[in-house]
């Protein structure tokens, strides 16, 4: 949005400087993106007298003039026709940059002749596109700063532009009028009112308008209304000056008027050539196919539902977006018909959309105008319109009815201190409302119809802070709510996931971040893929499903990275899995995955493919980091996910599982087209039991004074009797004395059956309270080889 200062000041009575404007406009949230201070780049030229000119001796179009400056007087080479003695000229000295032909001048030699100098024209000061002569002026004085001759003479040639951001909400901020209702609520001024009293008709309007009762909610209302016997042609210097100053050329005066108040009241209008109109005008919705070519001299066809406005002959203007060519005004029109209609914001952006169309109205219509000023807007148009163009204004037509924007919200000034944070008086807090055009109502405020981003109560609270300005906010520290050492911010799950990364880190992992969505055919893999965990709207068709594990990511992550040539991986993920859709179906996991080899090839020959052992002692490290029990055992019966003989659960029981460990399954490689070997773990830190005591110091250091014995047992099993079975039975015989037990021998063949083995365990006893005896090791011994018989249907070797 562009304007220039001059024009600021058409609404706004205030003495603050450019900067003040600039640093305030920002600070209300309308961002000065850029000032365009024309008068800058102007500052080096002075005024000076021509007092006598001569033909040049080598030259016919070239004069050798004499001239008066600051500085004594000069002899300057001209080429201007007009160059003559007596008249006042704009003089660049050696050294001004001339930003018309971007050159600094120097002093020169021009066919022989010397040169101190150049006598400017107003394209080479970018004034204008005029360069048949030099700068003429009627008055002045020399040496004279030429920006200060402008100034009092022709302010707008150095009237600054500001260019500011707006961003969606703010509609209200693309006129002019607005912008300075922003900067008075601040203190900067006092607005100046712009009204004008209503223009009554001379004449009943022979052009008539209806709105389709399918159309009322895509145009709610439609005013208008027919100018006889106006005089188009080139609009005034002061309408030419300000369109050219942010970059509209001007066309015509009917078409700048619309342009002019497009700007300046955010109030885009229309003008139809009423003597090209046949018949009356009707707002109705294509029903696709309708063509018609707009004013920017393209053909445009009209799908179904977009709004048009129509003559007999068919479409002569897209609602909100672009009027048409066929009933554009030219310098011939006489006669004209005057529309400030309202048009739904999401119907023209969608139309505007499909039709590839950027226009002023369309950026306008979308964001939302004031529906209310719509009557007050064609007065004021019609109103310059008579006063510089004549003619005769007919009665109002008048189709459909304003909707009704009015809505008023709970207001609490002490609202606005807590939520803010600043103490703002209740009085300054209203004044600041009333400013911007809200209307207090008792408890509530009525909110301006030219605000439709203002919703709430929050919306109010904001404007107050808005106007107060945000950088007074002074930061102040929390009040503590208990005295002595806070308790720990993080919550016990928030601790254990901040350990499980870290240790994972720690043991050589990358962390990766992967999406929480999988496609549907990974999330099957891993027992997911149900409706329940089905996204409604999936931003693709690879992220239709909650995933239900976080291997999926790190193996589509592994494959990504094995087909630019990196085999060996090692990479972990610590985030949440879903079961379904509801709030409480999912929890966090810790996921590692290794591939390919555990280090690179050296000359110790130390590289080897990963197994399931080095995920093993990784998972064991991430439970004992995040507080798992020490004891704990190993079984099968994981799941498809993993290879049926090389995996095992860390388990508390058997329906207490704590993670899993081992090698992927091949047929999951093959799906996710990752190469083996492919270890990995998950550990779920919800399962792990919570320590009995709260407390942030460790418990004492448990030292035994008794020494521990060492038993050994060999027990024939079926073959296919996994050794874990037999460790885990003999763990169990006795929890309290039993420390651990491991195995340290397996052996087929001799007099064993072919279908059996052997498998020796040795139990290591630790005692507490006394030293044991025979008797008591004999105790032990015969409930591990009872327990491991029961559980296994195996005997003891003898």
């Amino acid at each position: 949005m562009k304007f220039t200062l001059s024009w600021l000041k058409e609404h706004l009575e205030t003495t603050a400087t450019l900067d003040a404007i600039s640093e305030a406009l920002t600070d209300l949230g309308l961002e000065v993106e850029g000032i365009e201070d024309r008068a800058a780049r102007l500052s080096g030229f002075t005024l000076a007298r021509v007092k006598h000119a001569e033909q040049h001796p080598d030259a016919d179009r070239l004069r050798v003039c004499t001239v008066e400056t600051n500085e004594g007087d000069k002899q300057i080479v001209c080429g201007a026709p007009n160059a003559r003695a007596g008249i006042t000229v704009v003089l660049a000295k050696p050294g001004d940059y001339v930003p018309g032909i971007d050159v600094t001048l120097s002093v020169g030699k021009i066919r022989g002749v010397e040169s101190h100098g150049m006598m400017a024209s107003e394209r080479e000061l970018e004034l204008s596109d005029e360069h048949d002569g030099i700068i003429e002026l009627a008055s002045g004085e020399v040496g004279q700063r030429f920006i200060d001759w402008l100034a009092e003479n022709d302010p707008a040639k150095v009237d600054p532009v500001i260019e500011i951001a707006i961003t969606p909400n703010r509609p209200d901020a693309l006129g002019v009028r607005g912008i300075a209702r922003d900067l008075a609520a601040r203190g900067l001024g006092k607005m100046i009112p712009r009204d004008c009293d209503p223009v009554a008709g001379s004449f009943p309007s022979p052009i008539t308008v209806t709105i389709d009762e399918d159309t009322r909610a895509a145009c709610p209302v439609f005013y208008g209304r027919v100018i006889r016997g106006v005089k188009n042609g080139p609009s005034p210097k002061w309408l030419q000056d300000r369109l050219m100053a942010i970059g509209l050329r001007p066309i015509s005066f009917l078409v700048d008027v619309t342009n002019f108040f497009t700007y300046d009241r955010n109030r885009p209008l229309h003008v139809f050539d009423a003597d090209k109109v046949h018949g009356n005008l009707r707002v109705h919705r294509a029903r696709g196919g309708e063509t018609m070519m707009a004013l920017d001299d393209k053909n445009y066809v009209f799908q179904t539902d977009m709004t048009l406005i129509s003559d007999d002959n068919g479409p002569e203007s897209i609602g909100g977006v672009m009027g048409g060519n066929q009933s554009g005004v030219t310098d011939d029109t006489v006669n004209v018909f005057v529309e400030a209609a309202y048009f739904d914001p999401v119907r023209t952006a969608l139309t505007g959309r499909a039709l590839k169309i950027n226009s002023d109205a369309r950026y306008r219509f979308e964001r939302g105008i004031d529906p209310t000023w719509t009557p007050t807007g064609i007065e004021h148009a019609t109103r310059m319109i008579l006063d510089h163009a004549g003619g005769d204004a007919s009665d109002l037509v008048v189709a459909g009815e304003i909707p009704d924007v009015s809505r008023a919200y709970r207001f609490d000034p002490a609202h606005v201190i807590s939520l803010v944070g600043m103490d703002i008086d209740e009085h300054d807090q209203l004044a600041s409302l009333v400013a911007l055009g809200f209307t207090p109502d008792g408890d509530k405020v009525w909110v301006p119809s030219w605000r439709p981003d203002v919703g709430g109560e929050a919306d109010i609270i904001e404007e107050v802070a808005r106007i107060a300005s945000l950088t007074k906010l002074k930061g102040r520290p929390l009040p503590r709510l208990t005295q002595g050492v806070p308790k720990p911010i993080l919550s016990p799950m928030q601790q254990r996931e901040q350990t499980a990364r870290r240790t994972i880190a720690k043991l050589g992992y990358n962390e990766c971040v992967t999406y929480s969505f999988i496609d549907h055919t990974a999330a099957s893999i891993f027992g997911g893929g149900a409706e329940t965990a089905m996204l409604a709207n999936p931003i693709s068709s690879d992220m239709s499903h909650m995933r239900p594990n976080l291997l999926p990511g790190l193996l589509q992550a592994a494959a990504r990275n094995q087909a630019r040539g990196f085999s060996d991986l090692a990479l972990f993920e610590v985030g949440h899995v879903f079961d379904g859709g509801e709030p409480g179906e999912q929890s966090l996991m810790a996921a590692g995955l290794l591939v390919g080899m555990t280090s690179p090839r050296d000359v110790h020959g130390a590289q080897r493919p990963v197994d399931l052992f080095d995920t093993k002692s990784d998972a064991e490290a991430v439970l004992a980091a995040i507080g798992a029990p020490a004891k704990t055992q190993i079984m099968r019966n994981g799941g498809t996910t993993w290879h049926p003989g090389r995996h095992g659960q860390i388990c508390l029981g058997p329906k207490k599982v704590l993670g899993a460990f081992g090698e992927l399954h091949p047929k999951i490689l093959s799906a996710f087209d990752v190469s083996g070997p492919a270890v990995a773990f998950v550990i779920f830190p919800g399962a792990v039991p919570l320590p009995r005591k709260t407390g942030v110091s460790r418990g004492p250091l448990q030292m035994h004074d008794f020494q521990t014995v060492d038993r050994d047992f060999a027990f024939i099993v079926d073959a296919k009797v996994p050794s874990q079975d037999i460790v885990n039975a003999a763990t169990g015989a006795d929890k309290k004395l039993i420390a651990s037990v491991m195995v340290f021998d397996e052996f087929f063949g001799g007099t064993m059956e072919k279908t059996e083995k052997s498998i020796a365990i040795t139990a290591r006893l630790q005692p507490t309270g006394s030293t044991l005896t025979e008797k008591d090791i004999e105790a032990v011994a015969a409930k591990i080889i009872a327990k491991v018989v029961k559980s296994t249907g195996g005997r003891l070797r003898a």
